[in-house]
C-alpha cells in the first residue's frame, strides 16, 4: 500500500503514469530485506530498476552535477559521506572521477540517530515529572507520546539556542508540565551517545584503508548532523571543515532520481557509472562428494569489499545431482537476529562422464546483482578436449604499427573501469571446488571492445604485409569446450509466482475499495456543493422564473436530500 501510495501522489503531481523507480535502502540490509523490497515493487505494479544504498545515493547526487572532478589519469578526489539520520548512522567513503564514482568502504552503526538523542530528553523529563508532579508518563502511552513529540521540538530549539522550554497542558490527571533543559545539560545527558560518533568513521576509513590526512571532502546529511554535538564531533575527527552543500533531507531521493533518470530509457542524462561495495561476506556450503574425500565443504566466495555487481563461476566435479547452500559467513555481524541462510540452489542433470570413474565437470554462475541479490543464475558442464593452439614465437620483431596498436589499447584500458573479483585459481589436482572470477561489462564497454577487435585486426593485417606466409607451429593442449546445460532449482527467500500473483490481487482490490470510497466523497461534496448553489439561484437568478409553489417543492426536496446526506455522511 505504501509504494502503491507513493505512485498515486507522484501521478497526480506530475500528472503522468508512473512506472519506473529506484528505492533505497540502508547499507546494512542483507539479502532478505533486499529481496521483500523487490518483491514489494512488483506487487505494487512498479518496475525497479535498481536498489541503491543511502549513502550511494547522497554521492550519486553529489558527484553527477560536478564538473570539476579529476580524469582518470589524475588523483581521485576522495569525499567522506556521513548520513546522521532518524534511526542510523552511516559513512560512506568514496572515490570520485570523471563520470564515475567508487565506494571504498561503508560502516554504520543502527542504533544511533535522532530517535536516540529524543529517547534521553523523554527519559531526563520523566525523571524529573516524578519527582517534580509525581507522574508516571511511562505507565501512559498516550502521555509518553506526547513528551516525546515534545522532546523532538525541545531538541530541534537546542540546535540554535542554548536553552529551550517544554509546556505540555493536562499531560497526565489533569496536569500541566513545564520543564527547562540547556543545551550543556542535553549534551552531558547524550555523551555516552556520542562517544560513539567516531566509530563508523574509522571503520569507514579502515575499509577503504584510507588515512584521515586522505579525505578531501566531508559532505554530512540526513536531519540528525543538525545537532551541534553531533558536527563537533565529526569535524574534530576529520580536522576540517564540514560541507553541507547538500540539502540534508532531500540528497538521498535527489541521488535516487538521478540513478532512475540514468537506467531509464525515458532520460537522456550525463553518464555517471557507480559502483558500490557488498556489505557481508557470502560463503556456499555443500556436502562432501564420497569420491573426493579430502574435499573442502565450504568455501567464501564474495568477500565483504567486492564490488557490487559481482559474478563468479563456482566449478564442481560430481556423479550425481547436488545442492549447495548460500549463506553470510559472518552472522555476528548482521543486523539483529536475521538468519545467515540466502538460499538453496540443486543442481540438477548431473552424471558420470564416460566411464562411471570420470567425473562431470559442472560450472555455477554465482551472482550478486545490482541490487545487492545473490542468485545462481545459471548452469553447465564441460568436457576436456585436445586441440591444436598456435606456438607464438618468442623474440619476434614488432614494427611500429604494431607498437602504435600497444599504445592505443594501453591508453584505452586506463580509462576503463573493470569489475573484477579476486578468486583462488582454477582446478586444482585434488579436484576441489573451485571459482574463476567473470568480468561484468556495460554495453558501451563492449562496444569498445569491438572497436578494440577492429583495430587488432587492421594493425595485424598491417603488420603482415609483405610477408612471406608461412605455416604455423602448432601444438596440442587441453582445453575445457562447454558441452550443455545443468538445470537449477532455487529456494530462496523471494515469494514464489503464486504468493506474488496473490498478493497483487489483494493489493489491487484494497486499492478499489480506497478508491471508492474516495470517489464517493467526492461525488458527496459535489451533491453538496449543488444543494447550496441551487438554493441560493432560487432566491436570485431563478426567482423571476418559478412560482412559489415551484420553488417550496424544490426546497423540499433540497431539505430531503440534505438530510439524506447527513444520515449517510456523519459530520456533514
Amino acid at each position: 500500500m505504501f509504494l502503491n501510495k507513493i505512485k498515486q501522489i507522484t501521478a497526480n503531481e506530475i500528472r503522468l503514469p508512473v512506472s519506473d523507480l529506484v528505492l533505497s535502502v540502508p547499507a546494512w540490509f542483507t539479502d532478505i530485506q533486499r529481496r521483500a523490497l523487490v518483491d514489494a515493487a512488483e506487487i505494487a505494479g512498479l518496475k525497479l530498476l535498481r536498489l541503491i544504498n543511502d549513502t550511494t545515493a547522497a554521492a550519486l547526487g553529489y558527484g553527477i552535477t560536478k564538473l570539476d572532478l579529476p580524469t582518470a589519469e589524475e588523483k581521485p578526489r576522495r569525499v567522506a559521506f556521513v548520513d546522521v539520520g532518524y534511526s542510523n548512522y552511516t559513512c560512506s567513503i568514496v572515490e570520485f572521477r570523471k563520470g564515475e564514482l567508487a565506494v571504498k568502504g561503508t560502516a554504520f552503526d543502527r542504533h544511533f540517530g535522532g530517535r536516540n538523542f529524543d529517547k534521553a530528553l523523554v527519559d531526563h523529563f520523566h525523571k524529573e515529572f516524578q519527582g517534580k508532579y509525581k507522574i508516571d508518563i511511562m505507565s501512559n502511552p498516550k502521555a509518553y507520546t506526547r513528551v516525546l513529540a515534545a522532546a523532538e521540538k525541545v531538541k530541534k530549539i537546542l540546535s540554535a539556542n542554548q536553552q529551550a522550554p517544554l509546556n505540555i497542558e493536562s499531560l497526565m490527571n489533569d496536569i500541566d508540565v513545564r520543564a527547562m533543559i540547556t543545551r550543556q545539560e542535553f549534551e552531558a545527558m547524550v555523551e555516552p551517545l556520542l562517544n560513539r560518533a567516531t566509530g563508523p568513521l574509522e571503520q569507514a576509513l579502515a575499509e577503504a584503508k584510507l588515512k584521515v590526512e586522505d579525505i578531501d571532502v566531508v559532505e554530512v546529511v540526513g536531519g540528525g548532523s543538525r545537532v551541534p554535538a553531533v558536527k563537533e564531533k565529526i569535524q574534530a575527527f576529520f580536522g576540517k571543515n564540514l560541507s553541507f552543500t547538500l540539502n540534508q533531507d532531500e540528497a538521498i531521493a535527489r541521488g535516487c532520481a538521478f540513478s532512475c533518470a540514468i537506467l531509464s530509457p525515458v532520460f537522456k542524462v550525463r553518464d555517471f557509472a557507480v559502483q558500490d561495495v557488498i556489505s557481508y561476506p557470502i560463503e556456499f556450503c555443500w556436502e562432501k562428494d564420497v569420491d573426493i574425500p579430502d574435499e573442502d565443504t565450504s568455501l567464501t566466495v564474495f568477500n565483504k569489499g567486492n564490488v557490487l555487481p559481482s559474478t563468479k563461476i563456482l566449478t564442481f566435479y560430481r556423479k550425481q545431482p547436488f545442492d549447495l547452500e548460500a549463506r553470510y559467513a559472518q552472522p555476528e555481524g548482521l543486523p539483529g537476529k536475521i538468519s545467515p541462510f540466502i538460499g538453496r540452489f540443486s543442481v540438477k542433470g548431473v552424471t558420470a562422464s564416460g566411464s562411471p570413474e570420470d567425473f562431470m565437470i559442472c560450472k555455477l554462475k554465482a551472482r550478486v546483482n545490482i541490487n545487492g541479490v545473490l542468485n545462481v543464475e545459471s548452469g553447465y558442464y564441460v568436457e576436456e578436449q585436445e586441440v591444436e593452439e598456435e606456438i607464438k614465437e618468442e623474440g619476434e620483431k614488432k614494427d611500429a604499427d604494431v607498437s602504435t596498436l600497444k599504445s592505443y589499447e594501453a591508453a584505452v584500458s586506463a580509462r576503463e573501469d573493470f569489475l573484477y573479483t579476486d578468486g583462488p585459481s582454477p582446478r586444482d589436482s585434488k579436484r576441489r571446488k573451485t571459482t574463476d572470477d567473470v568480468l561484468d561489462l556495460p554495453s558501451e564497454q563492449m562496444g569498445k571492445n569491438l572497436q578494440r577487435e577492429k583495430l587488432t585486426s587492421h594493425f595485424k593485417a598491417m603488420d603482415t604485409d609483405g610477408k612471406e606466409e608461412s605455416k604455423p607451429k602448432t601444438r596440442k593442449v587441453k582445453k575445457q569446450v562447454r558441452k550443455g546445460e545443468l538445470p537449477i532449482v532455487s529456494a530462496t527467500q523471494s515469494l514464489d509466482a503464486a504468493a506474488k500473483n496473490a498478493a497483487a490481487e489483494k493489493e489491487a482490490a484494497m486499492f478499489m475499495e480506497d478508491k471508492l470510497v474516495a470517489d464517493t466523497e467526492e461525488k458527496k461534496n459535489e451533491l453538496e456543493t449543488y444543494i447550496y448553489d441551487l438554493r441560493n439561484k432560487l432566491d436570485d437568478q431563478y426567482a423571476e422564473f418559478a412560482s412559489d409553489e415551484e420553488k417550496a417543492k424544490i426546497r423540499a426536496k433540497l431539505d430531503a436530500t440534505e438530510v439524506s446526506l447527513e444520515r449517510t455522511w456523519p459530520g456533514f
